[in-house]
Protein backbone atom coordinates (compact mmCIF):
# COMPACT_ATOMS: atom_id res chain seq x y z
CA UNK A 1 0.00 0.00 0.00
CA UNK A 2 2.88 2.37 0.64
CA UNK A 3 4.03 2.16 -2.97
CA UNK A 4 0.66 3.32 -4.36
CA UNK A 5 1.02 6.99 -3.37
CA UNK A 6 4.40 7.51 -5.15
CA UNK A 7 3.12 5.58 -8.16
CA UNK A 8 0.00 7.75 -8.27
CA UNK A 9 2.14 10.91 -7.96
CA UNK A 10 4.19 9.80 -10.99
CA UNK A 11 1.13 8.76 -12.99
CA UNK A 12 -0.39 12.24 -13.10
CA UNK A 13 2.59 13.96 -14.80
CA UNK A 14 3.04 11.02 -17.18
CA UNK A 15 -0.65 11.15 -18.06
CA UNK A 16 -0.49 14.93 -18.67
CA UNK A 17 2.60 14.57 -20.87
CA UNK A 18 0.95 11.78 -22.90
CA UNK A 19 -2.27 13.77 -23.15
CA UNK A 20 -0.29 16.82 -24.27
CA UNK A 21 1.48 14.75 -26.91
CA UNK A 22 -1.64 13.24 -28.47
CA UNK A 23 -4.03 16.17 -28.12
CA UNK A 24 -1.34 18.71 -29.00
CA UNK A 25 -0.38 16.74 -32.09
CA UNK A 26 -4.01 16.51 -33.23
CA UNK A 27 -4.64 20.23 -32.67
CA UNK A 28 -1.42 21.15 -34.47
CA UNK A 29 -2.26 18.91 -37.45
CA UNK A 30 -5.75 20.40 -37.69
CA UNK A 31 -4.35 23.93 -37.54
CA UNK A 32 -1.76 23.14 -40.24
CA UNK A 33 -4.48 21.76 -42.55
CA UNK A 34 -6.56 24.90 -42.03
CA UNK A 35 -3.51 27.08 -42.73
CA UNK A 36 -2.78 25.18 -45.95
CA UNK A 37 -6.37 25.73 -47.11
CA UNK A 38 -6.37 29.44 -46.23
CA UNK A 39 -2.97 30.01 -47.86
CA UNK A 40 -4.28 28.45 -51.09
CA UNK A 41 -7.31 30.77 -50.96
CA UNK A 42 -5.02 33.79 -50.44
CA UNK A 43 -2.42 32.76 -53.03
CA UNK A 44 -3.66 35.36 -55.54
CA UNK A 45 -2.77 38.23 -53.23
CA UNK A 46 0.81 39.49 -53.52
CA UNK A 47 2.76 40.03 -50.30
CA UNK A 48 6.31 41.31 -50.24
CA UNK A 49 8.78 42.84 -47.85
CA UNK A 50 9.80 45.45 -50.48
CA UNK A 51 9.11 49.08 -49.62
CA UNK A 52 7.93 50.05 -53.09
CA UNK A 53 4.98 48.62 -55.00
CA UNK A 54 5.73 46.08 -57.72
CA UNK A 55 5.14 47.09 -61.34
CA UNK A 56 1.46 47.61 -62.09
CA UNK A 57 0.51 48.83 -58.60
CA UNK A 58 1.42 52.50 -59.03
CA UNK A 59 -2.19 53.72 -59.00
CA UNK A 60 -3.02 52.45 -55.52
CA UNK A 61 -3.92 53.91 -52.17
CA UNK A 62 -2.11 52.49 -49.14
CA UNK A 63 -3.42 51.60 -45.72
CA UNK A 64 -2.01 49.77 -42.73
CA UNK A 65 -3.21 46.19 -42.25
CA UNK A 66 -2.23 43.73 -39.57
CA UNK A 67 -2.85 40.28 -38.22
CA UNK A 68 -1.86 38.91 -34.84
CA UNK A 69 -2.00 35.58 -33.06
CA UNK A 70 -0.94 34.01 -29.78
CA UNK A 71 0.06 30.35 -30.00
CA UNK A 72 0.62 28.36 -26.83
CA UNK A 73 2.72 25.31 -26.19
CA UNK A 74 1.27 22.05 -24.95
CA UNK A 75 2.59 20.00 -22.03
CA UNK A 76 4.56 17.64 -24.24
CA UNK A 77 6.35 20.46 -26.08
CA UNK A 78 7.15 22.11 -22.77
CA UNK A 79 8.47 18.82 -21.38
CA UNK A 80 10.54 18.12 -24.53
CA UNK A 81 11.94 21.66 -24.48
CA UNK A 82 12.94 21.19 -20.83
CA UNK A 83 14.88 18.06 -21.79
CA UNK A 84 16.46 19.90 -24.72
CA UNK A 85 17.51 22.68 -22.33
CA UNK A 86 19.46 20.11 -20.31
CA UNK A 87 21.06 18.48 -23.37
CA UNK A 88 21.38 21.55 -25.58
CA UNK A 89 20.61 22.10 -29.25
CA UNK A 90 17.68 23.27 -31.34
CA UNK A 91 14.23 23.19 -29.79
CA UNK A 92 12.27 21.97 -32.82
CA UNK A 93 8.94 21.83 -31.00
CA UNK A 94 9.10 25.59 -30.38
CA UNK A 95 10.31 26.17 -33.94
CA UNK A 96 7.13 24.52 -35.23
CA UNK A 97 5.06 26.61 -32.83
CA UNK A 98 6.69 29.83 -34.11
CA UNK A 99 6.27 28.77 -37.75
CA UNK A 100 2.55 28.17 -37.17
CA UNK A 101 2.26 31.55 -35.46
CA UNK A 102 3.99 33.39 -38.33
CA UNK A 103 1.84 31.65 -40.94
CA UNK A 104 -1.37 32.38 -39.01
CA UNK A 105 -0.45 36.05 -38.49
CA UNK A 106 0.33 36.43 -42.21
CA UNK A 107 -2.99 34.83 -43.19
CA UNK A 108 -4.89 37.13 -40.83
CA UNK A 109 -3.09 40.17 -42.24
CA UNK A 110 -3.86 39.14 -45.84
CA UNK A 111 -7.51 38.47 -44.92
CA UNK A 112 -7.67 41.97 -43.39
CA UNK A 113 -6.21 43.42 -46.61
CA UNK A 114 -8.64 41.49 -48.81
CA UNK A 115 -11.61 42.65 -46.69
CA UNK A 116 -10.52 46.25 -47.33
CA UNK A 117 -10.38 45.71 -51.09
CA UNK A 118 -6.60 45.43 -51.43
CA UNK A 119 -4.90 43.26 -54.02
CA UNK A 120 -1.35 43.35 -52.57
CA UNK A 121 0.54 44.09 -49.35
CA UNK A 122 4.00 45.64 -49.39
CA UNK A 123 6.55 46.33 -46.66
CA UNK A 124 5.44 43.24 -44.70
CA UNK A 125 7.06 42.98 -41.28
CA UNK A 126 6.80 40.58 -38.33
CA UNK A 127 7.13 41.31 -34.62
CA UNK A 128 7.31 38.57 -32.01
CA UNK A 129 7.19 38.45 -28.26
CA UNK A 130 6.92 35.74 -25.66
CA UNK A 131 3.94 35.78 -23.34
CA UNK A 132 3.50 33.86 -20.16
CA UNK A 133 6.11 32.36 -17.95
CA UNK A 134 9.02 30.52 -19.47
CA UNK A 135 10.22 29.47 -16.03
CA UNK A 136 8.69 27.97 -12.94
CA UNK A 137 6.58 24.93 -12.20
CA UNK A 138 3.48 26.23 -14.00
CA UNK A 139 5.29 27.69 -17.01
CA UNK A 140 3.35 27.44 -20.24
CA UNK A 141 5.27 29.21 -23.01
CA UNK A 142 3.26 31.21 -25.51
CA UNK A 143 4.36 33.36 -28.42
CA UNK A 144 2.63 36.35 -29.97
CA UNK A 145 3.34 37.19 -33.59
CA UNK A 146 2.10 40.32 -35.32
CA UNK A 147 2.32 40.70 -39.10
CA UNK A 148 1.74 44.14 -40.56
CA UNK A 149 2.23 45.93 -43.84
CA UNK A 150 0.85 48.45 -46.31
CA UNK A 151 -2.15 47.21 -48.25
CA UNK A 152 -2.47 48.51 -51.81
CA UNK A 153 -6.05 49.31 -52.79
CA UNK A 154 -6.46 50.05 -56.51
CA UNK A 155 -7.66 53.59 -57.27
CA UNK A 156 -10.69 54.12 -59.42
CA UNK A 157 -9.70 55.63 -62.78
Amino acid sequence: MEFIAPLFNCAIPIFLIALGFFVGRAVEASHLRALDRRERELSGMAATNLRVPPAGFERSDGMLVSGSVVIGSDYFKTFAAGLRKIIGGEVRSYERMMLRARREALCRMLEDARARGANAVINVRFETSSIGGMMGPNAMPMAEVIAYGTALVPRRA
